[in-house]
């Protein structure tokens, strides 16, 4: 997706919660808000973004026909090369639409996807946006995609005899995911070792997390004279950075910089990084850095606090501290 792309975002939210479900924290608008925030992070020329108001989930198209053909009319009129829409497509939904529209569509988790992509920067979070990717592709390869329903002969290495282009797809990004985990893997055993090494010089290991855009870099820079990358944008840190301070008493520490979490983060992502998540589940203190000015920042905390609850922090509380920031 190339910046400055003509980019509809459409924000499709259930009027009602299902049985079980609590009640969500955000307004429509606030989540709109967000979904073009999202676009903006990669440079898209957003030209408009539209609330529709969910009854019930389609199958086919997961909003209803009206609608799908009103948006068609639109993206026409307005020469829309991209349809974001901001909540999970299956498969078949995104195909549909696709055709409908007659232009690219992705969902929340694609365009998530595509702001990590652009993010990495070291060798690590290229691997681990990768896997992310690659498991999100693979979901995606279904017989509804006839371009993919080529037979293989059984020339070359490649594909036996009647093998289609599904199958071999699906085999080598399957390939290809073993070979990244087992490069994180190894990542993962030298961040252990180095956790090691950390633990026999006596400095507690201080680790910033928060919803994305509350701040932790502009609070780390501020404190370790870094340059990390800071911007008021989401998703500006995406590889994690640690440096030595000295505290106040004389005394040393060191502050890690984390990755900036979000609502309904894609599971693939959480699973990609959760070898760099790992520091903060080893950290001696995680301070949470919460956007107190902002309208969501009740919601963005409890977003927060379930994916550190998915991490296994849930049992460290008591060495969790919030940091009130953008007062």
């Amino acid at each position: 997706m190339a910046s400055g792309t003509r980019t509809l975002v459409v924000c499709p939210y259930p009027t009602r919660t299902q049985r079980g479900e609590r009640e969500p924290l955000r307004s429509p608008e606030a989540r709109r808000d967000e979904a073009v925030g999202l676009a903006q992070a990669i440079d898209l020329h957003v030209t408009g973004a539209e609330i529709i108001s969910l009854g019930a989930i389609r199958p086919a198209t997961y909003i209803g026909k009206g609608k799908v053909e009103a948006i068609a009319r639109e993206v026409k009129d307005s020469s829309i090369d991209l349809v974001v829409v901001d909540s999970p497509l299956s498969p078949v939904q995104q195909r549909n639409l696709e055709k409908s529209f007659r232009c690219k569509v992705i969902d929340r988790t694609g365009l998530i996807l595509e702001i990590f992509g652009r993010r990495a920067r070291t060798a690590e979070g290229a691997l681990q946006v990768e896997l992310a990717h690659l498991a999100y592709q693979r979901s995606r390869l279904v017989r509804s995609w006839t371009h993919l329903e080529r037979q293989r002969g059984g020339f070359g290495f490649l594909g036996g005899p009647g093998e289609t282009q599904i199958e071999t797809d699906r085999r080598l990004i399957q390939e290809r995911m073993v070979r990244i985990e087992r490069e994180l893997e190894g990542v993962k055993r030298t961040r252990g070792l180095h956790r090691a090494s950390r633990a026999d010089v006596p400095y507690p290991v201080v680790a910033l997390v928060g919803y994305t855009n509350a701040g932790k870099s502009t609070l780390f820079n501020r404190l370790t004279q870094a340059e990390v990358m800071a911007a008021d944008m989401l998703f500006a840190t995406l590889d994690p950075t640690m440096r030595l301070i000295t505290l106040p008493h004389g005394g040393l520490a060191i502050l890690s910089d984390t990755v900036g979490f979000i609502s309904d983060l894609p599971t693939m992502l959480i699973s990609a990084f959760r070898a760099t998540l790992e520091e903060v589940r080893a950290a001696d203190v995680i301070v949470h850095v919460r956007d107190i000015s902002h309208a969501d920042s009740d919601a963005q905390s409890q977003d927060v606090e379930s994916i550190l609850t998915e991490l296994g922090v849930a049992d460290r509380t008591d060495r969790v501290i919030e940091a009130l920031n953008k007062l």
